[in-house]
């Protein structure tokens, strides 16, 4: 019985659970959050996007530029656009540059499908990308070097033991470069494990269950809670390292970087007081039965690289908090805060119960599903790898599933709009942490009648943000951890110039490396891939509309409804009044002149179609990771003596 978690390349953090049933509570009084539309703006136009020409030479290629257009250049496109006056003096002298052409480089979606590869010129050297954007790379020699991490990873916690690991190796390497190299810095090192210790971890986490009868399992809740806070006393004392690797490994600044490690903590705060509540709750009894909270056997669970330790713990920690007992699956990008918690996990919780593996998830995470150990899926990642990965489960439907997948969270901004909070709310909601989050606004929908004012508005404040190291003040932008990503958005970028669209913010799209410059494209239309897909990156489209009926007409053919947020100032008005009964009935979650996001922890956290399965909330994480089990007798007085005194 395992929780499995499905690794995304460069994208998730994979966690592997196995499931021990516990006795489960009664079901309480659940909140319920409608659904809404975010909506945002564009700017005043800028020169195209699209890249010049190019021509291909030799067996691996390399590509002549005809300029140094400071984006990605398009393959199929043969034609120069029309260059922006304020680039042509970058023009100088381009006709000479030459540069490497990668033998294959393939687009990594979120759900790490790689469909047709697709090769793109890496035109990092740039004076464009010099010029708009700050320094991605640091000093490591000399009095000006900057001290960094480093996580040696070879090893593994298995059965209750940290093994040493003598096998091969994955180097991790941060998104910020070397300023003497040009190169990724080196960071840490992770085993690459296989199908064997895959299948030995599972083994583990199931004799620790035995049946439900195992150690963890039997312990009352009580004495489980306090296991748990045994173990964030020890993870606490770990929180300064955590927090320097956030912003190392996947360029968190220094503020989110501690948030999220001081928010996950008080989240397992929160749950097991939650947990004693639901505990005291279940003593009671109904007429001839009292209930108490059980756990369904086996759980897996894959966390998201741009949440490493906050979204996994949500899944992790409930889960055991359960009984269960689990088996994690540690990613390669964001996986080594996990490292450093081995020791806290082995000194506080009995043998088996949690059992770590790293390495290809395509290598270790089927065989895992195949086992048909797995009794709880628990996934955040992209709907194609989980399908995939249920699909391999000998028996899926015993499977309980808690999947946290893609999202497409829309904008709406209507004609009475307050602009200067829309656009606030527009900008943090598209950007936070360069758009790499789930609940991110992921495309604006503005009126027709104050497009052009919110244009303007919109791509000045976004261009307001500053863009340089985690660590440095004041610093909104931040390097991509995924490599092929900035590809990947100037993929995106291209496609839309092809369709119609320029870049409105003059900073947009200007890259450095891996740091990426977020790009306001206008006018996004269903011709262009960002009208539909999930760019999970510093790219943000906007679209106009003159009748609410367009975008509910969007939001129905969406594959998509986690989130929406409107902006407007009377939700009586008609228009504003169907709108928002447009985004209830196909999101979870509809913010009101306020940025899409999963806070507070309390409120329910799901999705509708194919962006999730399953709710977490302090409350609701606990019932997902449970089954009700309920002790029942005739009504008299020795069954009523017999069930109270049996309960835990």
């Amino acid at each position: 019985m395992a929780l499995n978690h499905v690794q995304q390349p460069s994208m998730l953090a994979n966690i592997l659970a196995h499931l021990v049933p516990v006795p489960s509570a009664p079901a309480a009084s659940r909140s319920c959050q409608k659904d809404g539309i975010t909506a945002a703006s564009a700017t005043e136009l800028r020169s195209a996007i699209c890249a010049p020409t190019v021509s291909l030479r030799g067996p691996r290629g390399t590509i002549k530029t005809s300029n140094k257009d400071g984006y990605m250049s398009s393959l199929a496109s043969k034609e120069v656009p029309p260059k922006n006056p304020a680039q042509r003096d970058l023009d100088e002298d381009s006709s000479k540059r030459v540069i490497p052409f990668p033998k294959s480089q393939s687009v990594s979606l979120r759900d790490g499908r790689k469909d047709i590869p697709q090769r793109f010129p890496i035109v990092d050297e740039s004076q464009l990308f010099r010029q708009c954007v700050e320094h991605a790379s640091v000093s490591t020699r000399g009095p000006e070097s900057v001290p960094m991490p480093f996580v040696d990873g070879n090893k593994f916690f298995l059965n209750g033991e940290i093994r040493p690991w003598k096998g091969k190796s994955i180097d991790v390497t941060s998104p910020i470069m070397d300023g003497s190299t040009g190169r990724r810095i080196k960071i840490g090192e992770m085993a690459c494990m296989g199908k064997e210790e895959a299948l030995e971890a599972v083994k583990a986490a199931k004799a620790a269950w035995d049946g439900g009868l195992g150690e963890w399992p039997q312990m009352t809740i009580p004495q489980r809670c306090e296991c748990i806070k045994a173990l964030v006393l020890e993870l606490k004392k770990k929180r300064s390292q955590i927090v320097e690797l956030l912003q190392w490994e996947i360029c968190k600044t220094t503020a989110d970087a501690a948030k999220e490690f001081d928010r996950t903590m008080d989240y397992i705060d929160m749950t097991i007081a939650e947990l004693m509540r639901m505990h005291a709750k279940s003593k009671e009894l109904v007429t001839t039965g009292g209930v108490v909270p059980g756990a369904p056997g086996g759980h897996a669970l894959h966390g998201p690289v741009q949440l490493p330790v906050n979204e996994t713990y949500c899944q992790f920690i409930p889960s055991l908090l359960m009984g269960n007992t689990v088996v994690m699956k540690i990613p390669t990008t964001g996986g080594l805060a996990h490292i450093l918690t081995m020791e806290a996990f082995h000194k506080c919780l009995p043998k088996g119960v949690v059992n770590f593996i790293s390495g290809s998830g395509r290598t270790t995470m089927p065989p895992l599903m195949e086992s048909g150990h797995i009794d709880i899926f628990a996934f955040i990642g992209g709907s194609r790898a989980g399908d995939a990965l249920i699909k391999n489960h000998p028996t899926p439907h015993k499977l309980r599933l808690c999947l946290g997948l893609d999202a497409k969270n829309p904008g709406v901004i209507m004609p009475d709009a307050d602009l200067d909070n829309a656009v606030k709310e527009c900008v943090l909601g598209a950007t936070s942490f360069n758009g790499q989050r789930c609940t991110a606004i992921k495309i604006i929908f503005v009126h027709k009648s104050i497009a052009d004012k919110f244009k303007v508005k919109f791509a000045e404040a976004v261009d307001q943000l500053q863009a340089g190291l985690p660590w440095q003040k004041g610093v909104a932008i931040t390097p991509l951890p995924e490599p092929n990503k900035p590809a990947y958005i100037h993929e995106l970028l291209s496609d839309a110039a092809k369709h119609g669209a320029t870049i409105i913010n003059t900073k947009g799209g200007a890259t450095n490396g891996s740091l990426v410059y977020p790009a306001v494209v206008f006018p996004v239309t269903h011709k262009m891939r960002l009208w539909s897909e999930e760019q999970f990156g510093p790219v943000i489209p906007v679209a106009t509309f003159t009748d609410v009926s367009e975008v509910a007409s969007w939001m129905q053919q969406s594959i998509y409804g986690q989130q929406a947020a409107i902006f407007t100032n009377d939700l009586k008005r008609p228009d504003s009044s169907k709108m928002l009964a447009a985004l209830t009935a196909n999101v979870s979650r509809v913010n009101v002149n306020t940025q899409c996001s999963r806070s507070p922890d309390t409120f329910p956290f799901t999705g509708r179609a194919s962006s999730a399965n399953g709710t977490l909330s302090v409350e609701e994480a606990l019932k997902v990771f449970s089954i009700e089990s309920v002790s029942a007798g005739k009504a008299n007085t020795l069954n009523t003596a017999l069930i109270k005194s049996a309960s835990p």
